[in-house]
């Protein structure tokens, strides 16, 4: 019987058949040693024990303004959170309720521009205070596509007493600093985020 890839003289006929069988010998081979790789425990190189720090370090980020701010926003509104909770009020609906307050008839694409908010951020917040009952709407006077928003008596009646504990809020969140620095610091804030001359 002749073996395969042989004629009866033995010569190799189809010397492809002894290629690829060296081919799958070599495959399997490389299998087997990643196998084996794989199962093997993998030796740890010992780590030096680390440093310990005692006292963080936050000189650089303290010489930047938007980490500053940052902060000092944080301890204001951990003052107001619990304080505008009696009217239901986050900062961002004290905002919205002053602004319709003092420019009634105000558009909600006006309020995004001021406040630089998303408008399917502020249609939830519109939400939220109509259900407050501190809002309404009405059909605008010149733009029939637009309409403006109006305080409800409930509105009016809440926007000096939120607008007071505000003020004092900020009063106390600052207590460290003086009449005219604070007066100093919001104006120094107001041309960073105004942007203009």
């Amino acid at each position: 019987m002749n073996r395969p890839g042989y004629d009866d003289g033995s010569t190799l006929t189809r010397p492809y058949l002894s290629s690829t069988m060296a081919e799958k010998s070599i495959t399997q081979t490389l299998r087997n040693q990643t196998r084996a790789r794989q199962s093997a425990p993998a030796t740890k190189v010992p780590v030096p024990p680390g440093k310990a720090v005692g006292r963080v370090d936050t000189s650089f980020l303290e010489t930047l303004i938007g980490y500053n701010a940052r902060r000092a926003a944080l301890v204001v509104i951990a003052e107001f959170l619990p304080r505008m909770a009696q009217f239901s009020l986050r900062p961002v609906e004290f905002s919205v309720l002053t602004l319709i307050g003092h420019n009634p008839g105000i558009t909600s694409r006006q309020l995004c521009a001021t406040l630089d908010i998303l408008p399917p951020n502020l249609v939830g917040i519109i939400q939220h205070m109509e259900k407050l009952g501190m809002l309404e709407k009405r059909d605008h006077p010149t733009d029939r596509r637009a309409q403006g928003l109006h305080l409800t008596e409930t509105g009016k009646a809440t926007l000096p007493l939120a607008e007071q504990t505000a003020y004092a809020i900020e009063i106390d969140a600052t207590s460290r600093l003086g009449l005219t620095e604070r007066k100093t610091l919001t104006s120094l804030l107001r041309k960073v985020y105004l942007q203009t001359d």
